[in-house]
């Protein structure tokens, strides 16, 4: 254990970076949520650090519960973004201490992780989209495939209309019987519009319907989960944990999705997969870009003794997510046969580009006694 003694942000307007410094010089990496990180950096400095600065590294599962409640006139999404930098950083700090991977820090091992190729495009017809899993499924193995159908926030109307009529026979056609198929509505769809969907995703043989109603409507979801045998899932934007307890006790999903960064970090999270553990249900996390929260998600993963059927892989190179480029010194995604690995490096194993952080812009708080 050891004192914090200075938390710094290095930022640009779409992904933050946190380093923690503890009083012996000791370093750990963490991670904001993507998108407007900037603004979530101005967050953490002034409603994280002040909390956390002369706080003692074991102190994180006190921690994550404390701030919320000295903040808690701002509960929601940007306080959780920002407290995930801390979260994440200690626990790379302590993974260095320790000379393990977090994983092995949660129970697990590292290893491999079965992936599924997730695709974040609905501006791509139905062929270029088979055309370019087909080319994935050939080149990297990848045996399990998400797409997207209706539009998000759509209110029934989709991106174009018969898009998803024919998005869906298209992917199944070009990619054969053998390969697990996922669908995301980005809470797009009406119950009824939503179950005659879901009757089109049966008879492909698709086993995930993502967020088919709009997501803070429970009751609807729960109408399609009712009403279909395929597994409905969700939760990725969802971070308080009464909110948890409510959507598994009324059994509104098959299958809950937390996103790590959303969440507030890797405590919280481990909150939710505790709940669902003992409720019945697999976890199964969102991580729809390539900063460190699929490398979060990968150690989690495989920890958890309730892990889903795979990891959430993004597919959107730098043509599609330009900011994702040259963000580590070595990239530590590599999809082989389909999977990808978690390596024995201590923390999170990675190291952020030098030349990246030149770049970005940096905060400084410290301890002052």
């Amino acid at each position: 254990m050891a004192r914090i003694t200075k938390l710094e942000s290095f930022c640009n307007e779409f992904v933050g970076f946190i380093r923690l410094t503890a009083e012996d010089g000791s370093t750990g990496w963490g991670q904001l949520s993507t998108y407007n990180a900037d603004i979530t950096a101005q967050v953490f400095h002034r409603q994280i650090a002040p909390w956390a600065l002369g706080r003692d590294t074991d102190d994180l599962e006190k921690l994550v519960r404390e701030i919320p409640e000295r903040e808690h006139k701002y509960p929601g999404s940007y306080l959780r973004r920002a407290l995930s930098g801390l979260d994440t950083a200690i626990w790379d700090w302590r993974g260095k201490q320790a000379e393990k991977p977090v994983a092995e820090l949660l129970g697990g091992t590292a290893g491999l992780l079965r992936a599924y190729a997730s695709s974040m495009r609905r501006d791509i017809t139905p062929e270029e989209e088979a055309k370019r899993f087909k080319a994935l499924k050939d080149r990297y193995g990848y045996d399990a495939f998400k797409f997207r159908v209706g539009a998000e926030c759509g209110h029934d109307i989709d991106e174009w209309p018969g898009r998803t009529e024919a998005i869906v026979p298209a992917i199944r056609e070009a990619l054969g019987p053998d390969v697990a198929l996922l669908v995301d509505g980005n809470s797009g769809f009406s119950p009824k519009r939503a179950l005659e969907v879901g009757q089109i995703l049966e008879a492909n043989g698709v086993e995930h319907f993502e967020e088919p109603c709009p997501y803070w409507e429970m009751e609807q979801t729960r109408e399609v989960t009712n009403g279909l045998s395929l597994d409905v899932t969700g939760g990725e934007q969802d971070w308080d944990l009464k909110h948890w307890e409510r959507m598994m006790d009324m059994g509104a999903v098959n299958i809950v999705q937390p996103d790590i960064l959303y969440m507030g970090g890797i405590a919280l999270t481990l909150e939710v997969v505790k709940m669902a553990a003992e409720k019945g249900y697999s976890v199964t996390p969102h991580c729809a870009n390539l900063s460190m929260v699929t490398l979060f998600t990968m150690h989690l993963l495989r920890a958890i003794p309730n892990a889903g059927k795979y990891l959430e892989f993004s597919i959107e190179g730098f043509d599609y997510y330009p900011w994702q480029k040259d963000l580590f010194v070595d990239c530590p995604y590599d999809i082989v046969d389909g999977k990808a690995t978690v390596t024995d490096r201590p923390g999170w194993g990675v190291e952020i580009s030098p030349e990246w952080l030149a770049l970005s812009t940096c905060q400084i708080s410290e301890y002052t006694a």
